[in-house]
């Protein structure tokens, strides 16, 4: 599945490889530690962030997942 913006595409497919490849290989034998995919999931979450500000999508009274439920305002 393509990302919301065309220039995300292909970090969410890295960040999408990575994730899995730490969740079959490490999560489901009981390695939780670490954050392998973090700084990639970062760099897509930003590419997000500008596509959905680029592309004007309402995001008033949406729920987020993550690091930055909870905060409000502009971090720009």
């Amino acid at each position: 599945m393509n990302s919301v913006g065309e220039a995300c595409t292909e970090l969410k497919r890295e960040y999408d490889q990575c994730f899995n490849r730490w969740f079959a290989d490490k999560f489901l034998k009981g390695d939780s530690a670490g954050d392998p995919c973090g700084q990639l999931f970062k760099r897509y979450q930003l590419c997000v962030q500008k596509a959905i500000k680029e592309k004007d999508i309402p995001i008033e009274g949406l729920e987020f997942m993550g690091a930055s439920k909870g905060k409000t305002g502009n971090s720009s």
